[in-house]
């Protein structure tokens, strides 16, 4: 029986930090970065290059002010969920309440380009029912991180910037060890674009 695993990918953040070293008007999203397979690409698109072809359900989560994301999740086959608030438990939310139906969802930091794709199927292979899966890099917990179908209403309920880290208290947590740093490297700075 084969499962139905969505993919959120939040892509609504202000990027405060970063906007903060780059200019007020750099958007990290779009800012380019060599990925680990060599190739130059906003960061955006990156994350969206590293998601496996078997996850067709795809939604990205933003805010109106990031017309080119939308336009590069829509290319990779995202449907655009909009929203009016930066907060990371707003945008789970608003991505999870667009398929509901799904066996599982699979929750992707849209600043977090340098994943490997096989750190990511590992994570979506590990997802139960009653679970969390998330990998875990020289002992610490990492993204993305999947969750099964009993987590749905605790992750329709969140709100603000809580993400849904309160939740891995609801049921178990299965820890896939991988060897891949970019689960835990996200853009926060422009230094942050170049992996090392």
């Amino acid at each position: 029986m084969s499962r139905s695993i969505a993919v959120i990918v939040l892509a609504a953040g202000e990027g405060s930090r970063f906007r903060q070293v780059a200019g007020a008007d750099k958007d990290k999203l779009l800012a380019d970065c060599t990925g680990r397979d060599g190739a130059v690409r906003s960061v955006i698109e990156q994350v969206l290059v590293n998601l496996p072809a078997s996850l067709d359900k795809r939604v990205l989560v933003t805010t109106q002010e990031r017309p080119q994301a939308m336009r590069m999740a829509q290319a990779y086959g995202c449907e655009v969920v909009t929203i009016g608030t930066t907060g990371m438990g707003d945008s789970i939310a608003a991505g999870v309440a667009t398929c509901l139906e799904a066996d599982g969802w699979l929750i992707v930091l849209g600043d977090m380009p340098f994943i490997l794709p096989s750190s990511i199927e590992r994570v979506i292979a590990a997802i139960a029912d009653d679970a969390v899966s998330v990998p875990v890099q020289d002992g610490e917990f990492g993204h993305p991180v999947g969750f099964g179908r009993s987590f749905g209403a605790g992750l329709l309920a969140l709100s603000g910037d809580r993400g849904a880290r309160p939740l891995f208290k609801q049921g178990r947590v299965i820890e896939v060890t991988v060897d891949d740093p970019g689960v835990l490297w996200d853009i926060d700075v422009p230094q942050a674009l170049v992996f090392k």
